[in-house]
């Protein structure tokens, strides 16, 4: 019998896979399971919260797993429709190890786990989810001989709303109840910012009403994401509410990907604002907040990956506080972040992380920021953000090789003709200083291999745009060779 094989399942990060070939009922019992014994009991915790966002399949795998849990002695609480960052916040305040049902932005025919340990602490590839992975392939093999023994006693199961306590929690860490009165569109794109949003920014969990005019777009849930997809990192996915902004006068907009935890903003205008600005914009009024609550700035901590903006770490020295450079993807800046104490990390992709919210990541918080940002002043939202886009930069710009290895280092000989400091900290990443005159603009790239997929993805930033366009079309002219 041919050995099961999860490894197309159990990524880097989490479990994300389409449903049912590679994620069912079945599957998602030995991922219950294989969780319990590896993190739920081996920490002592006595059970875990689960929750699903607003795909068909969510509910079922969700029991599932819960049964597996169960199964091995440990109690669940299921907390039924949430966010990721609600799951989050369910993790940190009751204390317990989590499991969210989510496959975030992917298409309607996938689903997936975000795990976590007790106080929304990751869990990924090198922190139990390898484990995981090889323990539910032994449970799944019928002849591995590996099925546990029944725990002593099964495990309770208890059903609890959080919504409310989420939104009260969040509105307890920015207070927007001064701020000017703003017209903010939001596209939830079907997720669950559609659940979120009313509950924090509007009364809908029984709050006090705020200063905010609320323009819908795409509230209802649907995992079959009718409109477009819940991706916003994609141009395309934002063109609806591009639109939204100017046409019904509001001051800002926002989008939220399928399982909220990713925030993206669109300035009074329709224009994108950078992720690496939100960052930054973020990172100020956190040091402020450090300083004013009596720490020195040089010993408040604020994380970024190795692919945020320049601007990044520039702006954070401007606050006197210390930047932390990280590989990219949350585990590593949430681990950089807990051994830093820092008060925030921001990454490219418009993962903000808080150390008030365990040091996990949320979309929401990160609006909330941005709404008391601009609703503490007059100036539009361009205005406000105007200093904080200070570089040009290429985006991510992935390439289909044979080799990756073999393209990066060629990238490395053509970069030995040319004035730069180089690091492997995540991928291969070149700097440029130069001297600061049009002459001899300041660039940097990063090119990074995928974990899951024979990709390259390239990142360039420049003082100019003709400068970053140069790099970017020699180094890909190399890597598409």
């Amino acid at each position: 019998m041919t050995a099961t094989s999860l490894s197309a399942l159990v990524k880097a990060y989490d479990v994300r896979g389409t449903v049912p070939d590679q994620l069912n009922p079945r599957v998602a019992h030995a991922l219950g399971v294989a969780f319990a014994e590896v993190v739920v009991l081996a920490d002592g915790a006595p059970g875990c919260v689960i929750a699903h966002d607003m795909r068909a399949s969510g509910p079922e795998l969700a029991q599932a797993f819960a049964e597996g849990v169960r199964g091995r002695g440990a109690d669940v609480t299921l907390v039924g429709l949430a966010s990721t960052d609600g799951l989050y916040y369910a993790s940190g305040a009751l204390d317990l190890p989590g499991a969210m049902f989510t496959a975030s932005h992917n298409p309607a025919q996938y689903n997936g786990i975000k795990l976590c340990r007790s106080g929304a602490r990751p869990v990924g590839q090198d922190s139990g989810l390898a484990d995981i992975r090889t323990r539910a392939e032994q449970l799944l093999d019928d002849d591995a001989g590996a099925t546990p023994a029944p725990a002593a006693t099964v495990g309770a199961q208890a059903e609890r709303d959080l919504l409310a306590d989420y939104a009260a929690f969040l509105r307890g860490l920015v207070d927007l109840s001064a701020i000017r009165p703003l017209k903010v569109v939001v596209d939830a794109g079907n997720g669950m910012g559609g659940y979120t949003v009313p509950a924090v920014l509007g009364t809908g969990a029984g709050l006090a009403e705020l200063p905010l005019d609320i323009v819908p777009l795409y509230f209802e849930l649907d995992g079959t994401f009718p409109n477009h997809e819940a991706n916003p990192l994609d141009p395309k996915n934002l063109v609806d509410l591009q639109a939204a902004v100017p046409q019904h006068g509001a001051d800002l907009g926002l989008a939220f990907d399928g399982d909220a935890d990713r925030c993206f903003v669109v300035d009074e205008r329709g224009n994108p604002v950078s992720p690496s600005a939100i960052t930054a914009l973020i990172a100020r009024r956190e040091v402020a907040r450090a300083v004013a609550e009596g720490a020195d700035a040089a010993d408040v901590a604020v994380v970024h990956n190795v692919i945020t903006s320049a601007q990044v770490p520039e702006v954070i020295a401007e606050t006197g506080a210390r930047a932390v450079r990280t590989r990219v993807g949350h585990s590593f800046i949430k681990a950089e972040m807990a051994r830093h104490g820092a008060v925030f990390g921001g990454e490219h992709s418009a993962h903000y992380y808080f150390r008030d919210f365990w040091f996990a990541d949320t979309g929401m918080l990160a609006a909330m920021h941005v709404l008391a940002a601009l609703g503490q002043q007059d100036a539009p939202l361009s205005t406000v953000m105007a200093d904080l886009h200070r570089y040009q930069a290429s985006g991510e710009i992935n390439s289909t090789v044979t080799d990756a290895a073999a393209a990066t280092e060629e990238v490395r000989a053509w970069a030995q003709e040319r004035d730069v400091e180089t690091d492997e900290l995540d991928g291969l990443t070149l700097v440029h200083a130069g001297d600061g005159t049009a002459a001899d603009p300041m660039w940097w790239l990063n090119l990074r291999a995928s974990n899951t997929e024979p990709l390259l993805r390239l990142n360039v930033e420049a003082a100019d745009t003709a400068t970053m366009e140069r790099v970017r079309d020699e180094v890909l002219a190399i890597v598409r060779a």
